[in-house]
């Protein structure tokens, strides 16, 4: 009995060790007092610096939300800009509390790499730039081109599926990061640049002439991005997914940065007093105050202001919502009860 009972109780300590290994960021992040996030290199769009060096964009928006809800402070955030290699090791490492970075929801990701994806953010698929002057106007009519192609992606992969199921041969160039791909399309290196349809259209605006490019009307994927944290720690991957479902939820309700706080006064909508904190407790379920989706509101706005700033109409970029529409217009966006 006394051999059984120390089985039981060592057996119990490495439990309690492997959970307190993979558990713990939220205490983790609030004694460090900043988040650090993941990003990529510089997409215009999704993460790139400003004039003054500040971090902007879709992708930076998520982040800053994640801290204002956790630490009070969208700002209280050190962005690691990351390579496609290194987005999934510097994760599952430790080396990031969050990766925000353009990665696709895969199986063997999720399942096989030690991360965990918390919610898509975006709906996107990859597609095909080529020169307007090569006349090409659809990728069935690349056989025999070289291709730009970013290493260790699904692009990569698809790229791959892609010319095999049509019958053809594609010889791909392969870099280690995108800017470093595209940068050899536009000197003339490569027939073609492949990477999602929302990052052709982004990196097409840092070109002199923009419309000496065209992106080919095939979309040859589905590619779900969301961020990612490190596998077993339900908390924190519960706190990161709930942060974005808010957001989408503050869109679907009218709730944007500059109302959020006479909302929260007012409304009289039991959905959004439970959202903002004004009945219930849900903050509780998350090791959270009541007023983490507020704070992430006015701090970054709704999904629809995020998207706007980044994609919308008044942008360089002006990428159509299409499937990143909310459900109730047609699109994929739906979010979870927050109750």
């Amino acid at each position: 009995m006394k051999l059984k009972g120390i089985i039981i109780v060592l057996t119990l300590g490495i439990v309690l060790v492997g959970t307190q290994a993979v558990a713990g960021t939220l205490e983790d992040v609030k004694a460090k007092g900043i988040l650090t996030c993941g990003i990529s290199e510089g997409v215009p769009g999704f993460s790139i610096p400003d004039s003054s060096g500040r971090w902007v964009g879709f992708d930076v928006d998520m982040a800053r939300a994640v801290a204002a809800a956790v630490l009070g402070d969208g700002n209280k955030v050190k962005f690691v800009p990351l390579a496609s290699k290194q987005k999934i090791v510097a994760v599952s490492s430790g080396q990031v509390d969050l990766t925000s970075r353009t990665t696709t929801w895969t199986m063997k990701r999720d399942a096989k790499q030690g991360v965990d994806f918390t919610t898509i953010v975006f709906y996107d698929g990859q597609g095909f730039m080529v020169s307007k002057k090569s006349g090409i106007t659809s990728a069935k009519q690349l056989n025999g081109a070289t291709v730009c192609v970013t290493a260790g992606t699904t692009t990569e992969l698809n790229l791959a599926d892609f010319s095999r199921a049509n019958g053809l041969k594609m010889e791909a160039v392969v870099f280690d990061g995108k800017k470093e791909a595209f940068g050899a399309y536009t000197s003339g290196r490569c027939d073609c640049f492949t990477t999602d349809f929302s990052q052709l259209a982004s990196f097409r605006t840092t070109v002199a002439d923009p419309a000496s490019h065209i992106i080919l009307p095939e979309i040859i994927s589905k590619e779900p991005l969301a961020p990612l944290v490190r596998h077993g720690d339900n908390q924190w991957k519960d706190i990161v997914t709930w942060v974005i479902v808010g957001l989408i939820e503050a869109e679907e309700n009218g709730i944007t940065s500059a109302n959020v706080m006479s909302i929260k006064k007012s409304s009289k909508n039991p959905v959004v007093q439970r959202m903002l904190g004004v009945s219930g407790n849900v903050g509780s379920f998350l090791g959270l105050d009541n007023d983490w989706l507020v704070r992430a509101i006015k701090t970054v706005g709704n999904y629809g202001e995020i998207y706007d700033r980044n994609f919308g109409p008044k942008t360089k970029l002006n990428i159509p919502r299409g499937l990143n529409r909310q459900w109730k217009d047609g699109g994929l966006l739906y979010a979870l009860p927050i109750r």
